[in-house]
């Protein structure tokens, strides 16, 4: 069963819009930035904006509307009849000029929107947008219309995720869990980063086929750095054919969206015994990501989160081995705000949710960083990517383990983890 948003969330948001733009005296929200039109109306964008503008349309008084190029006809329909999409009033501009059945062109896109606004009752006055080229894209038919800015609206709305949302974010933290696990069995000495990456996502890509069959899914699993190259926090200019051997460490990433909702999972690995400084880094690593977990409860700040963790980097003596902030907010997008986390002093609330990364960069030997993202509770943190973070967990003594089976339930009702595997076979299971 598909896991989109219900109709009922979206009206809410469209109610908390409405109210907005009574007490400021607009006429209507033009939503432009994707994730944001993706946020009032279930639609995932299939174009790029800067090339085909669309708009979501929220006006004080009637029905919403979605301006949208032909590219996103059909996809707009089929998202409609699974019920994605909560918005059912589309207008479609065209490509080019076509010889029957003629629609507005690209080049008339000021027209359209002016001809929109004029079938829900709105000749002039003023109105809202999370994006200033609305002005530019309008044009001459700008004249009688007040544009002004309301990016903090969706902004602050964003920030606190609804149950629904939440349950969404759950589901793909523990899938990337999952996903953590085929990294962690992939990794073997003499292998390729290419190879690496390329087996755990396809494994990966399989089993959010198998969860969410029917759901708009995006994935990517892939190593920020290997070795000495994993002191660089994105990675090196080129790792591809890189190839691991023992004393390496290695940052790997599984990212996923499900439905638009993002997740990051990142572990540092070792491959053979760890060395001296390799332990020293790591725990001080582990250390400082944990109290960034710690502080992600409500009533403290946003930056003390970042705080927490550089307290703790910082007293080890490793403040110069810090080349970014601690975290950032997640959601509909992999990155959104509070992503300025470190200069953020607002207070959290329950039911933000961040993620919580601080990394130690050693040049020439590699780096050290886990990921998690965690909801922000009202006593206590609830982190929702949980695969182990302790250095024995994540030390690779030999080669990647034999494990009996993935799909434990498929075989045996009793066994609850699913997709986990386990050093020794469930009760009647064979190894493979």
């Amino acid at each position: 069963m598909a896991s989109f948003l219900s109709r009922s969330i979206y009206e809410e948001r469209h109610k908390r819009i409405r109210a907005d733009l009574d007490a400021r005296g607009l006429e209507a929200l033009f939503v432009m930035i994707p994730d944001n039109i993706t946020y009032v109306s279930g639609f995932f964008l299939d174009v790029a904006t800067f090339e085909r503008p669309v708009a979501a349309i929220i006006p004080k008084q009637g029905e919403p509307c979605l301006v949208l190029n032909e590219l996103s006809t059909n996809h707009v329909a089929e998202a409609q009849k699974l019920g994605a999409v909560c918005i059912d009033n589309v207008h479609i501009y065209a490509e080019h000029p076509r010889q029957q059945n003629r629609l507005y062109t690209i080049v008339e896109w000021s027209s359209l929107v002016v001809n929109v606004l004029r079938e829900l009752g709105i000749e002039r006055g003023r109105l809202g947008s999370d994006s200033m080229t609305l002005r530019r894209l309008l044009g001459r038919q700008a004249e009688g219309f007040d544009i002004v800015s309301r990016a903090e609206l969706l902004q602050e709305m964003r920030l606190i995720k609804s149950a629904e949302e939440l349950d969404i974010l759950r589901a793909a933290g523990r899938l990337s869990d999952i996903g953590q696990g085929y990294y962690r069995e992939a990794i073997a000495e003499g292998r390729s980063m290419a190879e690496v990456n390329g087996q755990a996502a396809l494994r990966f890509g399989q089993l959010l086929a198998e969860e969410f069959p029917d759901d708009h899914t995006w994935y990517m699993v892939m190593s920020t750095g290997a070795g000495p190259g994993s002191a660089a926090p994105h990675g090196p200019v080129a790792d591809n054919g890189y190839r691991l051997k023992r004393g390496d460490s290695l940052i790997s990433g599984v990212l996923c969206r499900i439905n638009g909702y993002s997740m990051e999972n990142e572990r540092t690995y070792i491959l053979g015994k760890p060395s001296d400084e390799q332990q020293r880094y790591f725990s001080v690593m582990l250390e400082a990501q944990q109290a960034a977990i710690d502080a992600c409860v409500e009533g403290n700040r946003v930056s003390d989160i970042d705080a927490a963790a550089q307290t703790v980097i910082e007293r080890a003596g490793l403040g110069d081995a810090i080349m970014h902030r601690t975290g950032h907010g997640i959601g509909l997008s992999g990155h959104e705000y509070p992503i300025d986390t470190a200069f953020n002093h607002r207070p959290l609330r329950a039911g933000m949710v961040m993620s919580t990364e601080p990394g130690i960069y050693i040049k020439g030997l590699g780096g050290f960083r886990h990921s998690d993202v965690t909801i922000v509770g009202k006593d206590r943190p609830e982190p929702i990517t949980t695969y182990p973070r302790d250095l024995e967990s994540l030390t690779l003594k030999g080669a990647p383990p034999q494990v009996p089976r993935t799909h434990c339930q498929v075989d045996n009702p009793g066994c609850d983890d699913r997709h986990f595997t386990h050093a020794q076979p469930c009760a009647g299971i064979e190894p493979q």
